[in-house]
């Protein structure tokens, strides 16, 4: 999936946060939306949807941190427990999406995502058909929304911005091999 739809999905997490406790909202949402870019670095550095993806230790580790934020709601332990949260759904729903390779459309790999405790790969599973797919580009647009609604200012307008590179994306992916002769 795009980086921009796993970002919606952590601002959509962080969004209930503006009416349980509204003065950790933010720190929530820029946790969260950290969290769900993150794993993606990997892309650059490491083996991409190994070395900074980690779909049972984000979980585990989101739930430890999670219990602390309960109990010591501080701002920065909320911001780690919403980036850890985001981090885990990102590495998690990468199984439902394509497998690593450039041109995902063709199903030519069998590796979806690492499971480091299983030491082994999952297969995609392509129920979002490649990052970029129509249906990807549906999923940002549809959690965006509780982003949007639910922040103002400088997140509103990150939602924005995401969802327009999302739109461009989506009409260029197939094509982008080519232009950049990958």
């Amino acid at each position: 999936m795009m980086a921009t739809t796993h970002a919606a999905v952590g601002l959509a997490l962080a969004a209930p946060l503006v009416w349980i406790a509204p003065e950790l909202a933010p720190v929530a949402a820029v946790g969260a939306l950290v969290g769900g870019v993150f794993p993606d670095v990997d892309l650059f550095v490491g083996t991409h949807r190994k070395s900074l993806h980690f779909p049972v230790y984000y979980t585990l580790a989101a739930a430890l941190v999670g219990l602390v934020a309960v109990v010591v709601p501080s701002s920065v332990v909320v911001a780690i427990a919403f980036f850890l949260l985001s981090a885990g759904v990102h590495s998690i729903s990468d199984w439902f999406g394509a497998g690593d390779e450039l041109r995902p459309w063709h199903r030519t790999s069998d590796r979806a995502v690492y499971v480091h405790p299983a030491k082994r790969w999952v297969r995609p599973r392509y129920v979002v058909r490649y990052d970029g797919a129509p249906e990807d580009l549906v999923l940002t647009l549809l959690f965006s929304i509780p982003g949007f609604l639910a922040f103002d200012g400088g997140l509103r307008l990150v939602v924005l911005v995401g969802v327009a590179v999302a739109v461009f994306y989506t009409g260029f992916r197939k094509r982008m091999p080519e232009w950049f002769n990958i």
